[in-house]
């Protein structure tokens, strides 16, 4: 087997993290106790599971080291085996583990339970507790439990959790990280490093927010307890101006210390061309303040496009235009239960126009058309009914191992190209042709903290250009604070609990007509 080693290929890009589908990893982690997946149902070439972890460096068609986990779609009880959780759990030695706290989930009510600070409440106690635990136990690095804002404005989810009022998620939010930093394990004693989550809808919310919260990240408040380094969230994680304002602000804050603050996590950024930007940043915060300082950033597209019946089948990279991963919904018609055809040959000669530009990963390249298109006529699934689709979970495991290549792959890929020379529109002003680097570097170099400020102001129009990290065209959350010592300002009203999606997303979303992950392949 040759491999497609993409932790060797990595430089120094910002990393994506894969955020790992409980869906995907059960696959790994059964097949190492029982016999989950029949050998005879795998493809050609396929010969263990392990194939398709790509945190196994010795056996992984494609070994990368970075990945993601939410404690929200997790088991959190260490104590007991659960075989599904083993891929995340057992991960082999040097590999990375940036694990989510479930603060989302809190947000969206399903975590119920009276979230308010200092309420005794019982079942958010233990989860508490629990999610802790869990972190310290799997994680190199661990989210804070935050608790977005945007939780005021779900009615529904609202009740449930018991915050209604922005300052209720505030305060919430500082209580879970007393707790953290009271309870944690410790570095030291073999626990996680641990983040600081920074949220807001606006630059004034997430001004006052970060104010709050900046001392859990102070050694000299917290000697040997105090946070790792950051967690961006809401308006922090998709508006470029708020994140270089923030940036700066920590350096004089000393907020960034070698050794002691060295990672910043922005939460689900999947539009391709911030895989760039990020980079670039990166790269001038280790220049100008911490040489050891990493930026990552995850999604669950790849997972979320196969559930509704998606494969990437392209990575497009137009100079000076729109770069983006291409999907489309993929065939399901059980007349290929039989066709011994490749996979991609298939597609490309069935659907030229579709799919005429298939880019084959290391495991669609194993593919025939019949291990995707299971099932023929007639078949009936585990259940004993006949189901509409020709696939079964099976199908969605193997296309999930695809996308995931392809993301990565894009990912890397969009790197390499740009630092060759190309770049994509948003990475030029419209106006002079500025490059977004160059202008980053000034900010950085600038000799003051009010010169830094200064030339992030002087490109305020810029910055209203550059799409967010998840689509938002970020033009008036962004002006709902001009500068963030600004006092009297309009709180525009986002709803981030139900955020957009990109582009490719949105596209994907309205394309599917496979029966998604949560109903079809559970009743195979």
């Amino acid at each position: 087997m040759t491999q497609d080693n993409l932790t060797l290929k990595q430089r120094d890009y910002a990393v994506f993290l894969p955020a790992i589908s409980g869906f995907y990893a059960t696959f790994i982690g059964r097949q190492r106790t029982e016999q989950y997946v029949d050998p005879a149902r795998f493809p050609q070439g396929l010969t263990d599971m392990e194939q398709l972890n790509w945190l196994n460096s010795q056996q992984a068609l494609f070994p990368y080291k970075w990945s993601l986990h939410s404690g929200g779609h997790a088991n959190l009880d260490l104590t007991k085996f659960v075989s599904s959780e083993e891929m995340i759990r057992t991960r082999e030695a040097g590999t990375v583990m940036i694990g989510d706290s479930g603060g989302f989930q809190i947000a969206k009510g399903l975590w119920e339970g009276d979230w308010k600070a200092n309420s005794g409440c019982a079942d958010a106690q233990g989860k508490r507790e629990a999610v802790l635990k869990w972190l310290d136990g799997i994680a190199d690095y661990g989210m804070g439990l935050d608790i977005p804002t945007w939780v005021v404005r779900d009615k529904n989810a609202s009740a449930k959790c018991k915050i209604t009022k922005h300052q209720e998620a505030v305060d919430a939010t500082r209580f879970n990280n007393e707790y953290f930093i009271a309870n944690r394990k410790g570095v030291k004693n073999g626990g996680a490093r641990f983040l600081n989550v920074l949220q807001g809808a606006t630059h004034k919310d997430a001004e006052e927010w970060y104010q709050t919260m900046k001392d859990y990240c102070d050694p000299a408040r917290y000697p040997d307890k105090h946070f790792d380094g950051w967690g961006m969230g809401g308006q922090n994680m998709c508006d470029v101006h708020l994140i270089l304002h923030r940036l700066i602000t920590m350096k004089y804050d000393n907020l960034l210390q070698e050794g002691v603050h060295d990672w910043m996590h922005f939460l689900g950024t999947s539009k391709l061309e911030w895989a760039v930007l990020l980079t670039v940043i990166q790269r001038n915060v280790r220049r100008y303040i911490n040489p050891k300082f990493t930026i990552s950033f995850d999604c669950a597209s790849p997972f979320l496009a196969t559930a509704n019946g998606q494969v990437y089948y392209e990575n497009s990279f137009p100079l000076n235009g729109k770069w983006s991963y291409q999907m489309k919904s993929c065939v399901d018609d059980k007349k290929y239960a039989t066709d011994t055809r490749k996979f991609s040959t298939a597609l490309k000669q069935d659907f030229p126009k579709e799919f005429g530009t298939f880019e084959d990963s290391p495991v669609s390249d194993m593919l025939q058309m019949k291990d995707i298109c299971i099932y023929r006529p007639g078949d009936l699934n585990k259940n004993g009914k006949e189901g509409r689709t020709s696939w079964d979970s099976f199908s969605y495991a193997l296309l999930m191992g695809h996308n995931v290549w392809m993301h990565l792959t894009a990912v890397q890929e969009a790197n390499r190209r740009f630092d060759a020379g190309e770049y994509p529109e948003m990475m030029r002003t419209s106006v002079t042709g500025e490059r977004f680097e160059d202008i980053v570097e000034s900010i950085f170099a600038a000799p003051t903290k009010e010169a830094s400020m200064e030339i992030i102001e002087k490109y305020d129009r810029y910055w209203t250009e550059i799409i967010g990290g998840r689509g938002f065209t970020g033009k008036k959350q962004r002006n709902a604070m001009t500068t963030t010592s600004n006092t009297n300002v309009y709180e525009l009203e986002v709803d981030l609990s139900k955020p957009k999606l990109s582009k490719a997303e949105a596209k994907a979303k309205k394309q599917a007509k496979t029966p998604k992950i949560n109903t079809a392949i559970f009743e195979e």
